[in-house]
């Protein structure tokens, strides 16, 4: 397996006459972890993709991996596997002779073609024409292709289209394994909630702009969490908040308490002598935050960047 490699975007332009698709994009992305690429359709995700892999090329700014542009890495399937189009198959070709032609044109050993049929759980599938292949099928022979050369990093763009639930559950168990193994994985999609339990950072686009990159956790802003707690005396409880000058809100689910976690409102409860019978954290939905973000609705701190790339 190759080393996984940071993919670096500094400042990426890219421009369609008088239509700007990506607009200044910079990003990191780290090896060992997996990196959700998210935005609406249209938000320039498979542009900056395709000029991360040198399929096209950027007005401005640069798309590195490892510190080289895609066309100067000396073995490119064996250092990136990417998967831009779930379709682009011969439809009469049979799963195995796909990857046997790119196989022998890598000078990747054929024995792989077998082994990265049975990564993707198409073993049985390899003498069947892909014109049979149903979308997700294709999707997962893709991702085969993907692993043909053993890469350390992988580029998928929406690859759980077309997946059913249980091939979802089964690319987040997959993807999560391959990044524990020290490789970079970029995964673009347009929906939060369809990566949410894969991804451990995010890079998010609208309109060819960054508006969010960093952690799952830190899309949400911590003072924008609340504890919401309740006790068969919920007046005692109320009356408890009070005396220690928490301010807090009585609603039908309960009692909302900001400023406080859920150990200290515990602990507070406990010293008066009043029983709970319901204590959670909750806070704005991430789905939530994530279309606001995306249709302008919301600043996040991450998108504020100076003309050096440095975030202020």
């Amino acid at each position: 397996m190759a080393d996984g490699l940071v993919l670096d975007f500094s400042g990426v332009t890219k421009r369609f006459g008088a239509v700007t698709a990506v607009a200044g994009v910079t990003a990191r992305v780290e090896p060992g972890r997996v990196t959700g690429f998210l935005g609406p359709n249209g938000a320039g995700k498979t542009t900056t993709l395709r000029i991360l892999l040198g399929l096209i090329g950027a007005t401005s700014g640069s798309a590195t991996i490892g510190g080289l542009r895609y066309a100067e890495l000396s073995h490119p399937l064996q250092t990136v596997g990417a998967v831009l189009e779930a379709s682009s198959f011969h439809p009469g070709r049979t799963a195995a002779n796909h990857l046997r032609v790119y196989a022998q044109a890598a000078g990747i050993g054929i024995d792989r073609v077998d082994d990265v049929l049975g990564l993707v759980g198409l073993a049985d599938a390899a003498g069947r024409k892909i014109g049979g292949f149903s979308l997700g099928m294709r999707q997962r022979l893709g991702l085969a292709y993907a692993l043909l050369g053993d890469p350390g990093v992988l580029v998928l763009d929406e690859p759980a289209n077309g997946l059913d639930p249980e091939g979802i559950r089964w690319l987040r168990e997959f993807l999560r394994q391959l990044a524990q193994e020290g490789r970079t994985v970029l995964v673009s999609s347009h929906m939060l909630a369809e990566v949410q339990q894969t991804v451990d950072a995010l890079v998010v686009l609208s309109r060819g702009h960054v508006v969010f990159q960093g952690e799952l956790e830190d899309l949400v802003d911590p003072t924008e969490y609340a504890t919401v707690v309740d006790a068969p005396d919920r007046g005692a409880l109320a009356d408890a908040l009070s005396a220690a000058d928490v301010p807090f809100e009585i609603l039908r689910s309960g009692i909302t308490v900001r400023g406080l976690d859920g150990t200290e409102v515990g602990r507070l409860a406990a010293d008066a002598g009043i029983a709970l019978s319901s204590l959670q954290r909750r806070g704005p939905a991430l789905e939530e935050v994530f279309l606001e973000l995306v249709n302008g609705q919301r600043v996040h701190a991450s998108a504020l960047v100076t003309d050096s790339g440095e975030t202020r």
